[in-house]
């Protein structure tokens, strides 16, 4: 059926109206709206948002399709309510040339249940010593404007210079994963009191600030874009406040963990919590929620770090870092921003969704729910409450923090093009 009417959603928390929907696009928005010749999805008050848009998500194919694949992923994130995810280049082989990335976006395109846009190496093989093919990721049929090597840091501070160079030819944007390696290297966990009390090689905040201060400088001295990955300490998020006054052309996302955890549930030893960058203080986690309510930190991205079962279940020194992150992050943010206070819904479409789309150039994405707009668009039941059972995730891989842990929130629908892939909290 090409019309589809959603009725009665509060669109960006406000008061409920109806959305109608004909085939890609939204018709019409406001009350009493026909519904004859339409589905109907009664919303009963439900909050309805654009399409969510994650600029940070690891689908692991080619090469670790133990871990994920691009379907598993993309209907995780379906499941998550995004429509737009942007899949980081450290697969095997590593996405730093046109023929990866545009294998990426292949598959993306095939499956369906959420666009995907393939991020491109900044270095050949995530080196750090050869920048990668820049120009010609930008110009195959991905259009690559977004360029990481994630998991690793470009620490080489001529390399970074050359890469921002680069890409401000075409308006890309390099997302730096901020850890000097020399000053992490045995790192276990955040260097803190826990560290101290746990014996475990600490991963210090400076490790993280010093890659930012001296990015942001170059940024500064080149003209360019340059964005900050899952930034983790109070030091990184006043030196993005000072150089946005600066007027440096600086973007940074925080992870949804980053807004919940901290350091103290590694006495646990649970490798479940091992993550990089690490878990950090209540300090920390109090400025980033702060810096992401007054928007020194632009967006929220999940860091969707999937693994399999032996990878995480093993001990701690032995255990892989990363957390999957796609279905539970809507919930997360509404208890760290929304019951907070801090954000109110059309600021969480903002963060996760308007602005994500924005810094990586995602299409269609990110749009205001009104008439003539695309119809990507997320229904979230805020009502709910629920403990979270990782055997009902479409990711293939379960390695999530929250296993037990009562969240808020549940995305009951999602749309891409006005097509569902996800009704009544199943995929479609």
């Amino acid at each position: 059926m090409s019309k589809i009417l959603i009725r009665g959603a509060r669109v960006l928390g406000g008061e409920p109206q109806d959305v109608l929907i004909d085939g890609e696009t939204i018709e019409a928005v406001g009350t009493g709206l026909s519904a004859e010749g339409a589905e109907v999805v009664e919303a009963d008050g439900k909050v309805l948002l654009p399409g969510l848009v994650d600029l940070h998500t690891h689908l692991r194919e080619p090469g670790r399709e133990d871990s994920e694949t691009v379907l598993t992923g993309t209907r995780a994130a379906a499941s998550g309510g995004f429509t737009a995810v942007f899949a980081m280049a450290n697969t095997f082989p590593v996405a730093d040339t046109a023929g990866v990335v545009e294998q990426v976006y292949r598959l993306g395109r095939e499956h369906g249940y959420c666009d995907v846009q393939p991020i491109g190496a900044v270095t050949v093989g995530l080196e750090g010593k050869k920048l990668a093919e820049l120009g010609a990721m930008h110009e195959s049929a991905a259009g690559v404007t977004v360029f990481s090597d994630d998991g690793k840091c470009v620490d080489d501070a001529v390399i970074m210079r050359r890469a921002l160079e680069y890409v401000k030819a075409f308006g890309g944007v390099v997302a730096q994963h901020a850890q000097e390696p020399r000053l992490t290297e045995g790192a276990q966990m955040n260097e803190g009191v826990v560290s101290a009390e746990l014996g475990l090689g600490g991963w210090p905040a400076v490790a993280e600030e010093s890659i930012i201060a001296r990015d942001v400088l170059l940024a500064e001295h080149v003209g360019s874009r340059v964005h900050i990955c899952h930034l983790s300490t109070a030091g990184s998020v006043e030196i993005v406040r000072w150089a946005k006054s600066r007027g440096i052309d600086v973007t940074a996302e925080v992870t949804p963990h980053h807004l919940l955890l901290t350091d103290e549930l590694v006495r646990s030893y649970n490798p479940v919590y091992k993550v990089n960058p690490p878990l950090r203080t209540e300090r920390d986690v109090t400025a980033l929620r702060e810096a992401l309510a007054d928007g020194t930190i632009d967006i929220v991205a999940t860091d969707h770090a999937p693994h399999p079962h032996e990878d995480k279940d093993c001990e701690w020194a032995a255990a892989a870092m990363g957390m999957v992150g796609l279905e539970t992050a809507l919930s997360v943010v509404q208890q760290t921003m929304v019951e907070t206070g801090l954000l109110d819904w059309a600021g969480v479409a903002d963060r996760m969704s308007v602005k994500p789309a924005a810094i990586g150039g995602a299409a269609g994405h990110g749009r205001p729910v009104s008439a003539g707009e695309p119809a990507n668009l997320t229904l979230v039941d805020t009502a709910y409450r629920g403990s979270v059972d990782p055997a009902g995730f479409a990711s293939r891989s379960r390695n999530t923090p929250y296993e037990g842990r009562e969240l808020p929130g549940r995305v009951t629908h999602t749309w891409l093009r006005g097509k569902a892939t996800l009704v009544d909290g199943k995929l479609a």
